[in-house]
């Protein structure tokens, strides 16, 4: 669950990443940081908080060079402090080295085991470290293909970002399963999680960084290597119903196009009488849009959000029931007095939110409440970077659809069909990974992680 942008050859390199980092926001809030080079040297700033909380003008300016790239995280491996804040820089025999990772290496804890027995010191606790030790151990005579051999040695999945003095390094998985996209701005090349980033530059979509392809970028152009073997496709499924902004364009989709479609087929498999359709603020919107028009009922604001909450706030010593929810989202007061409400939302992880949601629908004057979720039930975790809880903890992987519906207080509950989460993705549905509603992973791990 991060962002990561780069760019090669540009006079305003670092300030053209921090734009890239803002439209890559919702990807990751913990941390963030934007590494450059002037050609000599790399130069780094990385901290605690939102991208327009850490970067000033004159942070930026401390940033020289032509090429440069960052970072948004959200932590999956390591704990959420600065030492795990990327990009993550070291100096090593050749150099500097600065990486930015979206992903999650599945064997990451034995590499680096093996490693700390043969005497390495590892500065950070998250799994993006390990690469850069093995770039380090790597015997091969350049960078790039110090990188590659690397990554021979890596399981899981990573879109990846290098900067080194001189050179640019870009990587996607074998199996694809994180974004990555390739824009040019004139001259330069341009790489980002999400098209929305490239959208704020001005920059042109040109293609995605294809699976198990490694890029070398130089001042003399691009190379394009494919050093590993051809396995079946793994895209994140994920991304189309929740994770992606959905002005952005990945997988070769239209993200707002997938979720209008996820909703139209969740309208098909699941009607129901009612007056209105009411969204969840803001993922749920464009799901609602095309379950609103399929079913030919009025598409109604009946949930507002608080888009100025920050990442903490302070509670009142009095308790006021469902606060963490109430001050992120407020109905509107007598828009569903008396009436039959379809709520549409991407998933439900735990139930906790959709219970307090429902019962605020309930205080507003709803006489029933149905709610519609354009995915199927999550009953696995994800280990390929989202940042899902433990198995025990997804209501979906230990109760019926029945006991859930009784739980969150909901007059009835339907989740869309595996069958129709494909078939809005039939051109290349066996291109997707549905793990986290199978639990049919696939990677293999090194332990069994899937009973946790």
């Amino acid at each position: 669950m991060c962002g990561i942008f780069g760019i090669f050859n540009h006079a305003e390199a670092s300030n053209l990443t921090y734009l890239g980092l803002y439209a890559l926001q919702h990807r990751g809030q913990e941390s963030a940081g934007i590494v450059s080079s002037d050609g000599t040297r790399l130069f780094h700033y990385r901290q605690m908080g939102h991208v327009s909380e850490i970067f000033t003008r004159d942070t930026l300016k401390k940033l020289p060079g032509r090429n440069a790239m960052g970072h948004v995280r959200y932590s999956t491996a390591g704990s959420s402090e600065l030492k795990n804040a990327q990009p993550f820089v070291v100096d090593y025999a050749h150099g500097g080295i600065s990486t930015a990772h979206n992903g999650n290496l599945t064997n990451a804890f034995l590499i680096r085991s093996e490693l700390e027995s043969s005497g390495s010191i590892f500065q950070s606790s998250m799994d993006t470290e390990v690469i850069v030790h093995l770039i380090a151990h790597s015997k091969e005579k350049s960078f790039v293909e110090k990188t590659i051999q690397a990554l021979r040695q890596v399981e899981g999945s990573y879109s990846l970002l290098f900067l080194t003095e001189h050179e640019m390094v870009v990587a996607r998985d074998p199996y694809g399963f994180r974004p990555l996209v390739m824009g040019q701005l004139k001259d330069s090349f341009v790489f980002a999680s999400e098209t929305c980033a490239l959208d704020l530059i001005n920059a042109e979509y040109v293609r995605e960084v294809e699976p198990g392809e490694v890029l070398l970028i130089t001042a003399d152009g691009i190379q394009s290597f494919k050093p590993f073997a051809q396995t079946r496709n793994a895209q994140c499924v994920f991304e189309f119903i929740y994770f992606a902004r959905p002005d952005s364009f990945i997988f070769n989709r239209n993200v707002y196009e997938v979720r209008k479609l996820l909703g139209r087929q969740l309208a098909k498999e699941s009607p129901v009488e009612a007056e209105m359709v009411v969204p969840i603020p803001d993922s749920g919107f464009p799901a609602t849009v095309g379950y609103a028009a399929e079913s030919k009922l009025p598409l109604e604001l009946g949930m507002i959000r608080n888009h100025y909450v920050g990442r903490t706030f302070i509670e009142p010593e009095q308790s006021i029931r469902h606060f963490g929810v109430k001050i992120k989202l407020n109905p509107v007061k007598g828009l569903m007095s008396g009436k039959r409400v379809i709520t549409v939302d991407d998933s439900i992880v735990r139930g906790t939110t959709s219970r307090k949601i429902i019962k605020m629908f309930r205080a507003a004057g709803a006489k029933e409440v149905h709610v519609r979720i354009s995915s199927p039930p999550i009953t696995h975790p994800c280990f390929f970077g989202i940042d899902t809880p433990q198995k025990s903890e997804l209501i979906a992987s230990s109760h019926k659809i029945r006991e859930i519906q009784k739980y969150i207080t909901a007059n009835s509950l339907h989740y869309l069909s595996l069958e129709g989460l494909r078939s809005c993705v039939k051109n290349d549905a066996e291109n997707f990974c549905y793990a986290c509603f199978t639990g049919d992973y696939p990677v293999p791990f090194p332990m069994d992680l899937t009973k946790t």
